[in-house]
């Protein structure tokens, strides 16, 4: 049966609305993808002091604990610093808060793009018999976003690695990355004749250079989104001293959005 010319009109329009929405959620960056989470097993409440992204204790403990692993999200260490809202999609026991963790560590399971801590885990719950409930699953269906990371009253700040030894090596690993954006280089310079110097990303959150620049140093952090629509350099208001210490932390002085 011929449809009338009302109905074809309609239905074009539909079609038309359909595709509109099929695009807009290819590039939305604020839409939720479906994936699973599981938790650390035998692990304490917060995170582990041994990830992949260099971290050390801190990474157990940032975020109050809410941290996770991830795999195709951790990017080759990348996606170390990142944050993102997760939410699991079981109505009777998850809530649509979710929970947000920052990437401390490296981790896979079979279509699982996080390994949450069991704090962060619980938290995605209503209450604490629903947390207790959705740790006994081990493995639930989630859906995801990546939102912006936030620490009041905190700037960025570079903890310096043990190992470090000067003239012969400088490694520090990037404590408190803000905002939405994915740290991809750093720079040293020597602040007298600001002579640069661009360092290797060694593993995770960890930058290193075998010949590290002498007297105070002034450090450059290369922001970009994901796209790498939206790059920008940053200076920190503060230097790193000519007497840095192994093992020692120094505040940037800065915070990015």
């Amino acid at each position: 049966m011929a449809l009338s010319l009302k109905s074809l009109m309609l239905l074009l329009a539909t079609l038309c609305i359909m595709q509109a929405l099929a695009a807009e959620a290819e590039t939305c960056p604020d839409c939720f993808i479906r994936s699973r989470a599981a938790h650390y097993p035998n692990s304490d409440e917060q995170g582990t002091d041994s990830g992949a992204c260099g971290f050390g204790s801190f990474g157990a403990t940032i975020n109050g604990g809410d941290v996770s692993a991830a795999s195709g999200l951790y990017r080759n260490g990348l996606g170390c610093g990142a944050c993102y809202q997760v939410r699991c999609l079981n109505s009777y026991y998850c809530s649509d808060r979710g929970a947000t963790v920052v990437i401390t560590d490296s981790g896979w399971g079979p279509n699982t793009d996080f390994i949450l801590s069991r704090r962060a885990f619980g938290r995605m719950a209503q209450t604490t018999d629903a947390a207790a409930a959705l740790l006994a699953h081990g493995v639930v269906d989630v859906e995801y976003r990546r939102v912006s990371c936030s620490y009041p009253y905190k700037n960025i700040t570079i903890k310096i690695d043990e190992k470090s030894d000067y003239p012969h090596y400088l490694g520090f690993v990037i404590w408190y990355q803000q905002g939405k954006k994915d740290i991809t280089a750093v720079q040293l310079c020597e602040t007298k004749n600001f002579a640069c110097k661009l360092l290797d990303r060694s593993h995770g959150a960890v930058w290193t250079t075998t010949s590290p620049p002498s007297g105070p140093l002034s450090l450059r952090m290369f922001f970009s989104d994901e796209d790498g629509d939206d790059e920008s350099w940053v200076v920190p208001v503060n230097n790193i001293p000519q007497d840095w210490k192994a093992g020692e932390t120094y505040d940037t002085g800065v915070q990015v959005n």
